[in-house]
């Protein structure tokens, strides 16, 4: 653990791979690792790039990455794809789709399975964040699944999010009146050259009228294939990062990014004992037959379990 620690100070490739293996299967000695060095990390700024399933994200993500290299900057790149069910790894492969960026020195890809976690990301994303940023990336790209109204995950993570559509996708509407508008700091028309871009631009610009933000969502029609309007995204893309910069709001972002991750990593700690305490799982069990019978309610049995999953962990506190 220590040698992995200094190779991942000191920057090295295969460390940040292997550490962001461990960390998808849930290895302890990550974590501890991740904690250790976690106030080297920070530096990076995070692009979050979602949208429905078939709008181009990752075509999309490679012309961007071409953009910030010829900027000079490093950049990580995390597609989390849907999980095999039964290898539990990524099944789509977006190495094979970036094939020219993997030999990029300057560009770093990891496909991430799902693994069943619901909200578009990988469980393990974050943890792959952080390593990453140790590497010393200047941008990190989360390309998500597209999976709908859960997409909203993305904005836990990420510091800017770019919502992809495109013309025709009768999901674009839904997503729209989902509520999904309203995590999209940029909104990007792929495939614009199609029929009907116009007017997924007009139902855009008509819905952000009433999303309330000091920031204007811009939209970009582009063609990712045929490398247009990239450069154009981009520079919207650096725009917003300044603006959070220049208004203290990523600060704001980032503490409320910590917020969430710290109360989720709290609610997978309390489910990770309440499953493995087989005096738990008993009381689990007759409170589900107290409940079936209508003896008893699953809001109050829930606060019952709850509060004896608190007291055992604060005894188990006392005790190290």
């Amino acid at each position: 653990m220590k040698d992995l620690k200094g190779k991942l100070i000191k920057k090295s490739m295969k460390a940040t791979a292997r550490m962001i293996t461990m960390l998808e299967n849930q290895d302890p000695s990550a974590i501890e690792i991740l904690a250790d060095l976690y106030s080297l990390t920070g530096n990076a700024k995070v692009i979050g790039i979602t949208g429905p399933p078939g709008a181009g994200k990752s075509t999309l993500t490679d012309k961007l990455v071409k953009g910030l290299r010829k900027k000079d900057k490093k950049v990580g790149i995390i597609a989390v794809d849907p999980t095999s069910p039964f290898s539990g790894g990524s099944i789509l492969g977006d190495r094979i789709r970036m094939s020219d960026l993997a030999t990029d020195p300057g560009v770093f890809i990891r496909s991430m399975g799902t693994r069943g976690h619901l909200g578009g990301l990988s469980k393990a994303t974050q943890g792959a964040v952080k390593a990453l940023d140790l590497y010393g990336m200047d941008y990190i790209i989360i390309e998500t699944v597209g999976v709908g109204q859960s997409e909203v995950d993305i904005v836990k993570t990420a510091d800017t999010v770019v919502m992809v559509m495109v013309p025709g996708l009768g999901d674009d509407i839904q997503a729209i009146k989902a509520g999904i508008m309203e995590i999209g700091d940029i909104f990007a028309i792929n495939k614009a050259d199609r029929d009907g871009a116009a007017k997924t631009h007009r139902e855009i610009a008509n819905m952000l009228d009433f999303v309330e933000k000091d920031w204007k969502p811009p939209i970009e029609q582009v063609v990712a294939l045929q490398n247009q309007g990239i450069d154009n995204l981009l520079n919207h893309i650096l725009d917003h990062l300044n603006y959070l910069d220049t208004t203290n709001q990523l600060i704001d972002r980032r503490i409320n990014s910590s917020r969430i991750e710290i109360m989720e990593l709290m609610k997978e700690r309390l489910m990770e004992d309440f499953i493995k305490e087989e005096d738990i799982q008993e009381d689990l069990e007759v409170c589900a037959r107290e409940v079936a019978q209508r003896e008893n309610n699953p809001y109050r049995a829930s606060e019952e379990l709850l509060k004896k999953v608190i007291t055992k962990e604060a005894k188990n506190y006392e005790n190290h």
